[in-house]
């Protein structure tokens, strides 16, 4: 799971439900600095359109997307986001978030 990748790499991780309840953690939290999302979400917003909603209003914040079912095309994605398809190496996201980071 992809919240354990992260946990295991030694960030700290807010796990959220949907990409609604991800913006109002956005909303509270100016500490964040990676978005980890998946192109399939619940709820109303998809995650290609919450990463452009991130890069909107959260333009410094960098954006690591996934997806097992299909490659977004590259005019879909949004300024400096990663795309990896599932099944993705561990070793290869926590490489792009360490670069992310600084």
């Amino acid at each position: 799971m992809a919240v354990d990748l992260v946990e295991d790499a030694g960030f700290d991780v807010v796990d959220v439900a949907s990409a609604a309840e991800a913006v109002l953690v956005l909303e509270s939290r100016p500490d964040i600095r990676v978005v980890f999302t998946d192109v399939d979400m619940p709820g109303g917003l998809d995650g290609m359109r919450f990463a452009a909603t991130i890069r909107d209003r959260w333009p410094p914040i960098e954006l690591i997307i996934v997806s097992g079912k299909r490659r977004p095309q590259a005019d879909e994605m949004p300024a400096r986001g990663v795309f990896f398809a599932k099944p993705y190496k561990k070793h290869e996201i926590t490489a792009a978030m360490r670069r992310m980071v600084g």
